[in-house]
């Protein structure tokens, strides 16, 4: 797993890429693929739509960049915990390890039953304990939840 520094500063960095994804008008979620080493990204994406969200468009890239081997000594740090979709295409890809800064159960608290955002109560730990294999899971972090969140309320309270 990643050093506290490590994955401070990757958290960040995935939260500018969700800051970015927001000034293109997108939904605030930003996602990093970092390599076994802790410190070198692979690859960064922001959300693009209701069903193309950063970790599963990530995880997508991923597989076809790199071999299973290498991505299960990867991580996928992410802004906020993947939803069902992305912790299932997270565990497809092989990627082994997960940091989120936010839980999902907060992003419903800011977002409510929005249409563009119905979260589903179903953390990623659930899904990952169903499938056979064993990834590991960080978050949230609390010293980054303030920072996500403030993006979130930013962008849901500006939604029509």
């Amino acid at each position: 797993m990643l050093t506290p520094d490590q994955t401070m500063r990757h958290l960040q960095r995935a939260n500018d890429v969700a800051r970015r994804a927001m000034s293109l008008g997108r939904h605030p979620f930003g996602a990093i693929l970092v390599a076994p080493d802790g410190e070198t990204v692979l690859a960064e994406q922001g959300n693009v739509n209701t069903v193309n969200h950063a970790e599963s468009v990530l995880a997508r890239h991923a597989v076809l960049n790199y071999s299973a081997d290498y991505l299960w000594n990867c991580t996928l740090v992410t802004t906020v915990e993947p939803c069902a979709m992305c912790a299932g295409t997270q565990y497809w890809a092989h990627i082994g390890r997960l940091v989120f800064g936010m839980a999902e159960a907060r992003l419903l608290g800011l977002t409510g039953n929005h249409g563009e955002n119905p979260t589903m109560d179903l953390p990623c730990r659930e899904v990952f304990a169903r499938g056979q294999k064993a990834i590991e899971v960080m978050g949230p972090v609390p010293e980054m939840e303030e920072a996500i969140a403030a993006l979130h309320r930013q962008f849901w309270a500006a939604e029509p």
